[in-house]
């Protein structure tokens, strides 16, 4: 006898992190919460959890998705919970984005010996990160403030990165707060970046629940999670890294924040960069609109810095993406 459909569990779909599975845990206690029915976490192992090569050079783009997406299609899965940034900008037609819930903290932080600040590191000081978008701006905030650094590319797990650090192999790793957060270790930053330093990747700190197209039901019980100022905020970001036709291990930054007058939300502003990691070149620039109530609203706020952006000689900062 098969079990009714209304008390069979949801099967969510993981990357096997212990920070994927942290979010993925979260999210699956609010799906429960919404549908009365239990989810069960299923670990699926992606291209980007085992390949040792650096993110840039693997192509970036959905290494740590493809996997979890077939997983969809295949139906192994109901749904999948991704780190929006790690996601490709073109959505596949037989899935759909369910659901972008309430956002994170989207700052990048530092985590460096001796309880240090970023201004306040040693000259040539070793700063670790496996990101040339975060490259890029540490070296071209470094160069106009007379810091002296060296960026140098790691990857692996928050543990891996910060034990760089606490075996004096480096002097700082950067890190994303939301993640940091989610697994209950911000205690150990010792620096949040400001977003006018260092922008985020687009879509940093907000999560993707996605599903099948043809599955109504779910989608619809998946929407009560939906945050619609963070799904603007992350369209508009992800809609300016597609018109850049850069992969998400491009150095481009962007963020859409929300500007408002007291309690009542006025505008949207988005901010984009882009530059070469060594900082000697950035273009960057922001506009700011009223908020998109559509998703093509939102989509034609990052085109249009986009566009801006590419007139002024972003696409030429870009020669370091992987092919």
């Amino acid at each position: 006898m098969t079990e009714p459909h209304a008390t069979r569990a949801l099967r969510l779909g993981t990357r096997r992190s212990k920070l994927a599975m942290a979010q993925s845990g979260q999210v699956a206690e609010a799906v429960s919460q919404v549908t009365g029915r239990p989810v069960e976490l299923v670990e699926i192992t992606t291209y980007g959890d085992v390949s040792r090569a650096h993110l840039a050079q693997i192509g970036g783009t959905g290494v740590f998705v493809t996997a979890l997406r077939d997983a969809l299609v295949r139906g192994e899965v109901d749904f999948a919970v991704h780190s929006l940034k790690d996601l490709p900008t073109a959505q596949p037609e037989e899935l759909v984005l369910a659901a972008v819930p309430v956002r994170e903290d989207p700052r990048d932080v530092i985590v460096a010996r001796d309880a240090l600040k970023f201004t306040d590191l040693p000259r040539g000081a070793r700063i670790g990160t496996g990101s040339p978008r975060r490259m890029a701006q540490l070296n071209a905030y470094a160069r106009g403030h007379g810091l002296d650094i060296e960026t140098v590319p790691i990857r692996g797990n928050v543990d891996t990165r910060i034990g760089y650090v606490r075996d004096g192999e480096l002097d700082a790793v950067v890190l994303a707060a939301a993640g940091l957060n989610r697994i209950g270790r911000s205690d150990e930053v010792t620096d949040f970046l400001s977003v006018d330093t260092v922008l985020p990747a687009p879509g940093q700190g907000a999560l993707a629940i996605e599903c099948a197209a043809d599955n109504a039901e779910l989608i619809a019980a998946l929407a009560e999670l939906d945050d619609p100022f963070t799904r603007a905020a992350v369209t508009a970001e992800r809609s300016l890294l597609a018109a850049l036709e850069a992969g998400c291990s491009a150095p481009v930054g962007a963020l859409a924040d929300l500007l408002a007058d007291g309690q009542i939300v006025k505008e949207m502003r988005l901010r984009g960069v882009v530059g070469t990691t060594d900082g000697t070149h950035t273009v960057q620039l922001s506009t700011t609109g009223p908020v998109p109530d559509t998703h093509d609203g939102a989509v034609a706020l990052g085109r249009a810095l986009a566009t801006e952006m590419l007139t002024q000689g972003a696409a030429g900062l870009m020669g370091e993406r992987a092919h």
